[in-house]
C-alpha cells in the first residue's frame, strides 16, 4: 500500500474486510462471520490469495465524488496527529468501498445507510456553507458532524443522518484498527516474543532429581 495516498491494492481491502468484521462486532454487535484470512489458502477457493483487481470478487460502489467525501469525514474522525496517521493514509476509504460493495445482509444494509447519509451530508454542507464537505474547513466539518455525532441527543431532523454517522464511524474504527498503524495507536503488539522464558528454578530441577545439588 502507498502509504502516502492511503490507497490500497484489491487484496488488503479483502483481507481488511474480514480482519475488521471481528471489530465491527464487537462495536455494534452484528457482523459477518469471519476471521483474518491464514498465510495459506482454505475452504472452497482455491485462490483466495490471488492478487484480485476490481470486480472479481464483487463490483465496487463509490464515484469519486463519494470517495472524497468518505475520506474528509474518515480524517474528521480520526485526523492525523503527533502519534497517529489520518484515517485514509491506511487505506479506510478503499475499506469502506470495499465493505459496502460485499454481497452480504449487513453490508447491503450498511451500503444505503452510507450511500443516503454521503449525499446527505453534501446537501447539508451545500445548504449551510454553499461548499462540498471536502472543500470546508474543519471547523465547519465539525459544525455539521456536532449535529449527529450523538444518536442518543440528535434532534428529531438529524435522527437519520445521526444512524449514518454511527455506522460510518464504525466502519472507519473497525478498518482503522485492523491494520498494522491501528494496532500501533492501541498497543497491541501481535503474536510476538516479549520475554525469554529461562526455566524452570535449580531448586525446582533438583527436586525432581534433574539436575544434582
Amino acid at each position: 500500500m502507498n502509504l502516502e495516498s492511503g490507497k490500497l491494492d484489491r487484496r488488503e481491502a479483502i483481507r481488511m474486510v474480514f480482519a475488521a468484521a471481528a471489530t465491527i462486532s464487537v462495536l455494534n454487535q452484528q457482523s459477518f462471520g469471519a476471521t483474518p484470512l491464514p498465510a495459506q489458502p482454505y475452504g472452497t477457493d482455491a485462490l483466495l490469495r490471488k492478487d484480485y483487481k476490481p470486480g472479481d470478487f464483487w463490483p465496487l460502489t463509490l464515484s469519486d465524488e463519494q470517495k472524497v467525501t468518505t475520506r474528509a469525514l474518515a480524517d474528521l474522525i480520526l485526523p492525523e496527529d503527533d502519534t497517529s496517521v489520518a484515517a485514509s493514509k491506511v487505506g479506510v476509504v478503499d475499506f469502506i468501498d470495499e465493505w459496502i460493495s460485499a454481497p452480504y445482509e449487513l453490508q447491503q444494509t450498511d451500503r444505503k445507510r452510507v450511500l443516503d447519509g454521503l449525499r446527505w451530508l453534501e446537501a447539508e454542507s451545500r445548504k449551510r456553507f454553499l461548499k462540498t464537505f471536502a472543500d470546508l474547513n474543519r471547523t465547519d466539518q465539525s459544525s455539521i458532524a456536532d449535529d449527529i455525532c450523538n444518536l442518543g441527543s440528535a434532534r428529531s431532523e438529524f435522527k437519520i443522518p445521526a444512524e449514518f454517522f454511527a455506522a460510518f464511524r464504525n466502519l472507519t474504527a473497525g478498518g482503522y484498527y485492523a491494520t498494522q498503524k491501528g494496532w500501533k495507536d492501541i498497543g497491541y503488539v501481535g503474536n510476538v516474543v516479549l520475554f525469554q522464558f529461562p526455566g524452570p528454578p535449580r531448586t525446582v530441577l533438583e527436586k525432581l532429581g534433574l539436575e544434582k545439588n
